[in-house]
């Protein structure tokens, strides 16, 4: 039997490195090596087509040079050879056919108190079919005080649809459409993953813009974490130069493999080429939620959160984690704990917290508002360099925009006083009632104005929407005895009283 053959190895400048039996196929030196990267040893299982690279890189190997660069570049070399051979057209057309035929067109009627009546409207949107039942996801401000919900879906079957639940804080609701017992499954679109996307991707904004019941438009992500002021509570914004025109709202934003990445939700009307859409995977953490209870249920501690970096205000903290703490809520569940102005909460029931610049504030205050709620929370706090432990019991959110009533006659109408719907009125009365709309021409016209705080009719106090709808009552069915009330109000903080006479009927001139 034939002895291995061996060899003397050298090095550089031909030093002598230990004798090692030459290992027989090609591959398994280059694996020994120790030079080769894994995206070289893809290059090595593709001999057909690289065989005079990969000889080279034997070569090298067995010499001692460093050729991951080399096998980099080579790689990239093959993938620009596979994209001349691509056809983009394909892959749009391929992606477009796995999402079109779920967007939905979706026709509501809703009742809008703003102008100082009760009157019916018809509103647009879009959204898109996410299971075979029939659940469809569009926005919160589609269906926001809808009393009927229609839906059009791509093969021209018409459905109404009941709402399942809604969120105004993400801008997400979840419909449900009402289907004939035995209905075939519908075709659905898949889910994907914003969080891979980058800037430059390419993506398609689907929907019924004007509508038109349905049409796509393609551009690329501008922005992967675009923090809005204002809109950025819970989630920032995926921004598209994908055209999201009114009523594209609602409608899936899709990646080029044909998923859903986005919920379109927003669009600047200048222009037309700054779209933004909520990322899915906020999305669905919300629509979770919505399937059990109906709502999100937000927990609330009162933090008003500042980033490390905070570039707007010119105010940058000396530290690398945590997020700094503004402020707490009057009468919070934070200002009960201890919490103060100026401490750097850096971690949450143990999980470490960093907000460096606006964009992080939104992942930090989800996390706030899906802890338990009545439950004691563990907060870490940096307070003067020193490590500061409290618990904070958060409580429910609870509604984020008050009820409404339409006072005939008076022609106004009235809203209830929300802390985070309208936190001017409530720093000036935390409960109450407020002028929500004023009817033109009508009784009250000349004499109240937008966000009026009502506080007395003829003497009696008004502290709730109940109390308005008594006293109203009251008046009407007295008109013939008496047309005139005397109202005190609170106005840009100023208490003052003013006479509404409503003998006249508007309604019937």
């Amino acid at each position: 039997m034939s002895a291995e053959r061996t060899d003397v190895r050298r090095g550089p400048f031909g030093v002598p490195q230990d004798s090692k039996p030459f290992p027989k196929p090609p591959l398994d030196l280059a694996r020994r090596s120790g030079y080769l990267s894994p995206v070289a040893m893809r290059i090595l299982k593709t001999p057909k087509n690289l065989l005079p690279q990969f000889a080279a890189l034997c070569l090298l190997s067995i010499l001692g040079v460093a050729i991951a660069p080399l096998a980099t570049s080579l790689v990239a070399q093959e993938n620009m050879r596979g994209m001349d051979k691509l056809d983009f057209r394909e892959v749009v057309r391929s992606a477009k056919e796995k999402v079109f035929p779920t967007v939905v067109f979706i026709k509501v009627v809703r009742e809008d108190l703003a102008g100082g009546k009760k009157t019916s409207q018809e509103v647009s949107g879009s959204g898109v079919l996410v299971s075979a039942d029939g659940e469809i996801l569009s926005n919160w401000h589609v269906v926001d005080k809808a009393v009927e919900v229609r839906c059009l879906l791509a093969d021209g079957r018409a459905y109404e649809a009941k709402i399942v639940g809604s969120d105004k804080d993400v801008d997400v609701c979840l419909l449900k459409l009402k289907l004939p017992e035995g209905s075939a499954p519908l075709p659905f679109a898949p889910l994907g993953r914003s969080a891979e996307l980058t800037e430059g991707s390419f993506v398609m904004a689907m929907g019924a813009p004007w509508g038109m019941s349905r049409s796509v438009s393609i551009g690329i992500v501008s922005c992967t974490k675009r923090f809005l002021p204002g809109t950025s509570e819970y989630s920032f914004w995926l921004q598209t130069d994908a055209a999201i025109s009114p009523g594209n709202s609602g409608g899936p934003l899709v990646n080029t493999a044909g998923e859903v990445i986005g919920i379109n939700t927003r669009g600047m009307m200048a222009g037309g080429d700054t779209g933004f859409a909520t990322p899915i995977e906020v999305v669905k953490a919300v629509v979770d939620r919505i399937r059990v209870g109906g709502k999100v249920d937000w927990s609330w501690t009162g933090l008003q959160l500042q980033p490390l970096k905070d570039f707007n205000r010119n105010i940058y903290f000396d530290a690398t984690n945590g997020v700094m703490v503004a402020e707490t809520d009057n009468g919070s569940p934070a200002r009960r704990a201890g919490i103060l102005a100026g401490d750097r909460l850096v971690s949450v029931n143990g999980e470490p917290v960093t907000a460096l610049t606006d964009e992080d504030l939104p992942v930090v205050r989800r996390l706030l508002g899906f802890l338990a709620k009545n439950a004691p929370a563990k907060l870490d706090l940096i307070r003067k360099g020193e490590t500061v432990k409290v618990e904070v019991k958060p409580t429910a959110k609870g509604q984020v925009e008050g009820d409404e009533l339409d006072c005939p006659r008076w022609d106004f109408t009235v809203k209830a006083i929300n802390q985070f719907d309208n936190p001017d009125l409530h720093f000036q009365r935390e409960k109450g009632v407020f002028v929500y709309g004023v009817k033109y021409p009508g009784n009250a016209a000349a004499v109240f104005q937008q966000k009026d705080i009502l506080l007395k009719v003829d003497g009696k106090d008004i502290a709730t929407l109940d109390d308005v709808k008594g006293y109203h009552k009251d008046a009407v069915a007295n008109l013939a005895a008496k047309s005139r009330a005397v109202f005190t109000i609170l106005r840009n903080g100023l208490m003052r009283q003013v006479v509404l006479d409503f003998s006249r009927n508007y309604e019937k001139e």
